[in-house]
């Protein structure tokens, strides 16, 4: 619930359950004010929700204290804005290394290493982004500093909210690429937050359509897509573009990592 000055309380999610695996992607698709950013807040701990729960391993998330600072090392969000998720006064390697050494993740003398490992790990050339700052970087590879950042922690869970909606649409797809690739290669759990279900078909092996708060469809991504149930996921997929043409226009003008 959320208190609207001169409305009362407004319900920003009713009933709404999931399991999200290690190895497994869903996509959680919805237009703006549908609820799925109120999700990602309360997954990560920003936001608490008035009834209901949520489980880590079928246990409650704990609130307080080290087995807090250890179930936030296990889920890791990737950001919308990677203009605004990096702190402008500090460079790359410090964005990195802080996680590490928060979390007591690598000795002191191999924590160089981590970050150029992790650097590697997004395709990003260590040398050449390790000192920059984050304004001297491009959007896709500021949000590949994101997605490292989120891996320094070595979570099994990771909420990635609307992570292309603001890069240029020739990079997108190469970030989307390297979180699939990122998913499978590290048995993660991914929720992919977006409003688009041509790349949520592509990315994810079940997708949540979310109304106003509500499940409306769930399902397998093709089903859901192929043979939508509900009328608004109609109507969401005749908003889409066609994924065959959106995703060639894309790998068309795709130049390597940006």
């Amino acid at each position: 619930m959320y208190n609207v000055r001169g409305s009362g309380q407004m319900k920003a999610l009713d009933d709404v359950s999931f399991t999200l695996r290690s190895g497994r992607t869903i996509g959680l698709v919805g237009q703006s004010g549908s609820g799925k950013s109120t999700i990602a807040k309360i997954l990560i701990q920003l936001e608490t929700p008035t009834s209901g729960e949520v489980l880590l391993d079928g246990a409650p998330i704990p609130r307080r204290g080290k087995a807090l600072r250890s179930y936030r090392q296990q889920l890791r969000m990737v950001f919308q804005d990677p203009f605004a998720s990096l702190n402008p006064y500090h460079s790359i390697r410090y964005h990195i290394e802080r996680p590490l050494r928060l979390g007591g993740l690598a000795a002191n003398d191999q924590v160089d290493g981590e970050v150029r490992r992790l650097l590697e790990r997004v395709r990003l050339v260590p040398d050449a982004v390790i000192d920059r700052r984050p304004h001297e970087l491009s959007g896709g590879q500021r949000q590949r500093v994101a997605i490292a950042r989120a891996l320094a922690s070595r979570p099994t869970l990771l909420v990635a909210d609307e992570p292309v909606s603001m890069l240029d649409v020739s990079i997108r797809l190469g970030v989307l690429n390297l979180l699939a690739d990122l998913q499978r290669e590290e048995g993660l759990g991914v929720l992919y937050i977006t409003h688009d279900l041509a790349t949520a078909r592509h990315f994810s092996d079940e997708i949540i359509v979310l109304n106003q708060g509500r499940i409306v469809e769930q399902g397998p991504a093709d089903d859901v897509i192929l043979d939508p149930q509900n009328p608004y996921t109609r109507e969401l997929r005749a908003a889409s573009p066609d994924p065959e043409r959106h995703f060639a226009s894309a790998a068309g003008n795709l130049g390597g990592a940006q």
